[in-house]
Parts: structure tokens; C-alpha cells; sequence
């Protein structure tokens, strides 16, 4: 892919007959008007995104983007590289904490090796292994414009192959130690926030520790003089490749017409690039819950989501994303089972403006 292509993508928008088509069904449904909130609007939404009222879900899974960033070498985190290679080889074999829970909410979980540093061998782990981690951001940029652009290719391509494959609905995932780094770094240059505003403790950083952390990313942003205008140049000098590579899971998502929802902060700062990329991009993403990191905060404000699980996650791995398809499958039994008014012979409720 080059910048050209990248910037010549066609996002359409949502199909608006199909959304009224929802919602005329869900008004026609025996309950209160709106009784489900925020989940009859994302039943509506992935509606418009497949251009089909009746919405399908079944088929699901979890694009989790597993890589290695070279800012760790500046002591921004507890854990050494070698965690992210044996993560993601738990992930292959079904046995990470984003598989257990996706066993049970009927979704299938892709670990894709899009940058780790250690050789890792698993026949469940997709190879799109575009270096060996990034460099170390401090000292140089994180990656070229050419790996940046190859991650983000791969994260389209994925999604490519799971449309293929007649998978509904994706959620996105990440591996990667050090990458709260990396996203409270892209969190701060697209919103225009100071440090300490957006960068948390990450897996369990000391006082310490975040101020280490704190203060190798004001260093980085005046280094390279990052902007928000920019955010192609912020990924390639502060980011990683599982950011970038879930950037192209969204990008991926519009451009094919199936719905990715956001998990927590690595994958919401990836769906604010996505959008800032290429504006529309978030009319196909679904926000699941609102993690513990504070940048997700205001990324989710900025995007105008509202995220419909608030209990303080941080596990990541596509963990708080998965949760949300069980909550989305209990909608759709209202959606899909439930009489009507006409079926019951009861006058429907009538929408009111104001």
C-alpha cells in the first residue's frame, strides 16, 4: 500500500433504508420505545453498516494484533518483550484470557503476529510479522513509512479474509508490552491533551514508573514536533505495529461493511487514527466498554461513543470487546423474538419530537 492508495479508500456512508428499517421494527416491538437504550441504536447501526435489517451475528471473532515496541528498553513497563511472544502463543492455542471468554460468548480469536520480536511457532497464529518490534521511539522513529503502511495494509487484509470467510462482526484485540506507551503517546498528539491528562499506569506501573513513562513521551512529541494534523506522521514516529495494524482492522470494517468493535485504549486510539485517516470510517465501529485508562475517556468523547460497560477493565487482549456480543445477542432475542404490538392487538406507541 502506498499513501496514494490510502488516501484514495472510499467509505460510503451506512445504508439509511436499512437503519429505518430497524428502527421501525424495533417501534413495532411490544415495549416502551427505547426500552433497550443504547443497544437498540447498535442493533440499528450494524443494520445500516451490512445494509440488512436483519441483523446476523453469529459468526464472530477477535482480530488481536500481537507486537513488540522498542520503547520498552527506556523502562516504561513491569514486563519484558518475551511476555508479548508468550501471550500470543497462549492466544494460538486458545488458552489466553481473551479465548476463554471468547469460548463462551461464541467468538473465535485470531492472534495475528504483525511485529513480535521472539520467534514464536503456533499453527493459530496468522504471520503478517512486519519487522521484529519497533524501534525504540526515544531515539529514532518507530517505524518507516513503509512498515507503517504495510501493518495498516495487514489489518485490512484480515478483515478481508474473515468477510471471506462469512464472519458478522469482528472485535479488536492487542499483545504487546509497552504499548500503553505508545498509545497515550498518539492519545496526546490527536487530541491535543497535555501528558498527564491521557497516560495511565498501564499493567500496573509504579508512581515511579508513570512518570518515567510520562516523561519519555513529552520528550518523544517535542522531538519530532508531533501535531494532530498529522496523524499518519504521529503512528510512524510514536506508535506500533499492533496500532497500526488494528488502524487497518477499522479502515477494514468500512471498507468491507462489517461492524469492529472498539475494545480498550490501544484499540480506541487505533479507531481515532482510522477516523482521522479517513473520515466516516466510525459509523462502522461499536464501542464496548470504557477501560481504565484515562485517554479512553476522552477518545470515546471525541469519537461521540458511549460505551455501554463501565466496569473498570485493563486486561486487554480484546477482553472488554468480547463481552459485549453476549450483551448484543441478548438484544437481538427482542429484536428477533419479541410480538408486536400488532401481534397482540395493542395500539403502538407513537414518537413525539422534542
Amino acid at each position: 500500500m502506498t499513501i496514494e492508495e490510502l488516501i484514495q479508500i472510499k467509505i460510503e456512508k451506512p445504508d439509511q433504508h436499512a437503519m429505518e428499517s430497524a428502527q421501525r421494527h424495533w417501534d413495532s416491538i411490544a415495549k416502551p420505545l427505547d426500552g433497550l437504550g443504547r443497544l437498540e441504536k447498535m442493533i440499528v447501526k450494524i443494520a445500516g453498516i451490512t445494509g440488512n435489517p436483519d441483523v446476523e451475528i453469529s459468526k464472530r471473532a477477535v482480530i488481536a494484533m500481537c507486537a513488540d515496541n522498542g520503547i520498552v528498553e527506556e523502562g516504561v513497563t513491569q514486563s519484558t518483550q518475551e511476555v508479548t511472544a508468550i501471550v500470543s502463543a497462549n492466544m494460538a492455542k486458545g488458552i489466553a484470557s481473551v479465548c476463554r471468554m471468547g469460548k463462551r460468548a461464541g467468538a473465535e480469536v485470531i492472534p495475528v503476529n504483525i511485529g513480535i520480536h521472539d520467534e514464536v511457532n503456533e499453527p493459530g497464529l496468522w504471520d503478517c510479522n512486519i519487522a521484529r518490534g519497533t524501534k525504540n521511539f526515544l531515539k529514532e522513529p518507530a517505524m518507516t513509512q513503509e512498515e507503517m503502511l504495510a501493518a495498516i495494509a495487514c489489518g485490512m487484509e484480515t478483515v478481508r479474509k474473515c468477510v471471506e470467510s462469512g464472519y458478522r462482526i469482528l472485535a479488536t484485540g492487542e499483545m504487546g508490552i509497552g504499548n500503553t506507551t505508545t498509545s497515550s503517546a498518539l492519545a496526546c498528539v490527536l487530541l491535543n491533551l497535555p501528558v498527564e491528562t491521557v497516560t495511565g499506569k498501564g499493567a500496573g506501573l509504579s508512581r515511579e514508573g508513570i512518570n518515567k513513562k510520562k516523561q519519555v513521551i513529552q520528550q518523544a512529541i517535542e522531538k519530532y514536533d508531533l501535531t494532530a494534523s498529522d496523524p499518519l506522521e504521529a503512528l510512524q514516529c510514536v506508535g506500533g505495529f499492533d496500532i497500526a495494524g488494528l488502524t487497518g482492522v477499522f479502515l477494514g470494517g468500512a471498507v468491507y461493511h462489517i461492524p469492529v468493535v472498539i475494545d480498550g485504549v490501544i484499540s480506541a486510539v487505533a479507531a481515532l487514527l482510522a477516523e482521522r485517516i479517513k473520515p466516516g470510517t466510525k459509523e462502522y465501529m461499536l464501542p464496548s466498554h470504557m477501560s481504565q485508562e484515562p485517554a479512553t475517556r476522552a477518545i470515546m468523547a471525541e469519537l461521540e461513543f458511549y460505551p455501554v460497560i463501565d466496569a473498570s477493565l485493563a486486561l486487554g487482549e480484546g477482553t472488554g470487546a468480547v463481552i459485549l456480543f453476549p450483551i448484543l445477542d441478548m438484544a437481538l432475542e427482542v429484536y428477533q423474538e419479541n410480538t408486536t404490538f400488532e401481534e397482540i392487538h395493542v395500539g403502538q406507541y407513537e414518537r413525539f419530537e422534542g
